[in-house]
């Protein structure tokens, strides 16, 4: 959510900025802020100078009948009666009015950094850099699920009956390589410097509202029905969430925090979760990156945050890439995104595995996660969250890798003692 100051003072460099994420459809959105702003102003200027007048005028009365004057007591007590039935009157219409700006200002997308590029869509989005070198055996390799039921590690069947599409049980040596990556990626956070973290895996509706677009939340969230919850998306949510209503010390900055959570996503719209595998899917684990920062650090803490994904890819022998995510395919409270893509010797591509998100201070401003300096000056944090590891997809780029000719998958030094020791997966 922008300032709305910055908007009143900059309506058109706000309408450019929703031309370029391509969302025409909320131009109307400004001019109509900047009307409803006008009459919110208005109302609330004419409320305070009743509430002052109102104030002055009551306090003649005790000194009237303390004269005897009775009669023009009566007066001025009709006189504050007809001041307070018009604050009655302009209190509610300054809730309404307050309440429809807020609702517009938060449909509004965020300002994006000049250095995105702009492009209409996710196949607009730019290459960056690789790491690693991208390698295709000289044997054919099988759908990741097809590796992963060779070694016993995965039932889709048995989950479907349970749970519906989108739901897997792993086992054996996959389900424990799975929880090897979220130990590693755990430990591998914490040596960075990073606090571990396990939040609440449900949050209230308001939180919801702040760390995440309407459009976002109706694609993406489960609500507990009868209740004011929902099963949070990813841990990033509650961990920016922990922080609503805060006056945080400068001195403190950066806060930096990783936190493990189960996942659980509706995928609405999405495509190919009926496919047979881990890509997309409705429930998962990740191990994620949280900063809370001045805001002149955030973009250096967000070429520290996708580095720090890479890093851990590469200590792994999985080749990666990055790749910065244009103007249209950025969610509305992103100033500036990129995405991780690990390689496919499967499909000779890259697929994405993770994704770093500088959001400004769009979180701070809906949640009022405020900091306050030396001088006591107070203003909004800046908030910033990346996957370490999402384990589902990272099992298939591990997989697929790691993969040898007789079925065997080979094991890292780095993951090792997450896995007893144990250096080869054999059918």
């Amino acid at each position: 959510m922008i300032d709305i100051k910055f908007l009143r003072e900059n309506p058109e460099v706000v309408k450019q900025n929703i031309r370029n994420k391509f969302q025409d459809r909320k131009l109307g959105l400004v001019d109509e802020v900047i009307e409803l702003d006008a009459k919110a102003r208005a109302l609330q200027t004419e409320a305070d100078e009743l509430r002052a007048k109102k104030n002055s005028t009551s306090k003649q009365i005790g000194a009237l009948m303390a004269k005897g004057a009775k009669e023009e007591a009566e007066k001025v007590k009709a006189e504050v009666a007809s001041i307070s039935a018009r604050i009655a009157e302009l209190e509610p219409l300054e809730a309404e009015l307050a309440e429809k700006i807020k609702k517009d200002m938060m449909t509004i997308p965020n300002i994006i950094d000049p250095s995105v590029p702009i492009g209409k869509d996710d196949s607009e989005n730019v290459e960056i850099e690789k790491f690693g070198e991208p390698l295709v055996p000289d044997f054919e390799i099988p759908y990741h699920t097809e590796i992963m039921e060779k070694l016993h590690g995965i039932d889709l069947d048995a989950a479907r009956k349970v749970a519906g599409n989108g739901f897997y049980y792993l086992m054996g040596d996959i389900a424990r390589l799975h929880s090897a990556m979220t130990a590693y990626g755990r430990d591998f956070m914490i040596n960075r410097g990073f606090t571990y973290c396990i939040p609440p895996f449900m949050i209230r509706s308001e939180v919801v509202t702040g760390v995440m677009s309407f459009d976002e939340m109706d694609a993406m969230m489960y609500k507990i029905e009868g209740e004011d919850l929902y099963l949070i998306g990813t841990s990033e949510h509650s961990m920016i969430g922990k922080f609503i209503d805060t006056i945080n010390d400068e001195s403190t900055l950066p806060i930096t925090l990783t936190s493990y959570s189960p996942c659980f996503r509706k995928e609405k719209g999405a495509h190919g979760i009926e496919e047979r595998g881990v890509y997309r899917i409705h429930q998962f684990e990740k191990q994620e990156m949280i900063v809370i920062c001045k805001p002149e650090e955030s973009m250096e803490w967000y070429e520290k945050l996708w580095q720090n994904t890479v890093d851990f890819f590469r200590s792994l022998d999985v080749p990666v890439r990055t790749l910065e995510c244009c103007s249209g395919d950025l969610a509305d409270l992103k100033v500036k995104s990129c995405d991780v893509e690990a390689w496919s010797p499967r499909q000779k591509k890259y697929f994405e595995v993770g994704s770093c998100s500088n959001l400004g201070d769009a979180q701070a401003r809906r949640l009022r996660i405020r900091v306050k300096d030396a001088n006591g000056n107070k203003y909004f944090a800046h908030t910033l969250n990346n996957t370490c590891v999402a384990p589902p997809r990272m099992l298939i780029a591990f997989l697929e890798n790691n993969l040898q000719a007789d079925g065997s998958v080979l094991i890292p030094k780095a993951l090792q003692p997450y896995m007893g020791g144990q250096t080869v997966i054999r059918p």
